[in-house]
């Protein structure tokens, strides 16, 4: 997810890099607490959607972040039980 997209892309080029996509990514974030992620993927899996992908991280300083990727025939689906449709 990159903050300059054509500066991305023209970077990508120069270099020979292949791009796919644009994929859709879910960005969570909050107070970093015991369970914060869990309660996130526990949403997904009551609503039946699989991760394809996700990577988390807390700062230290009591927030945390993730991005998460789900199939794209469940887009809507995750947006939906995530609160964000």
């Amino acid at each position: 997810m990159p903050s300059d997209r054509d500066a991305f892309l023209a970077a990508a080029q120069k270099a020979t890099i292949k791009l796919v996509g644009p994929e859709v990514a879910f960005l969570i974030q909050g107070e970093d607490r015991v369970g914060t992620v869990a309660e996130v993927v526990s949403k997904l899996g009551q609503a039946q959607i699989n991760l394809t992908a996700m990577q988390a991280i807390a700062t230290g300083e009591g927030r945390y972040g993730a991005i998460l990727w789900v199939e794209p025939r469940n887009i809507g689906k995750a947006a939906q039980a995530l609160g964000v449709s």
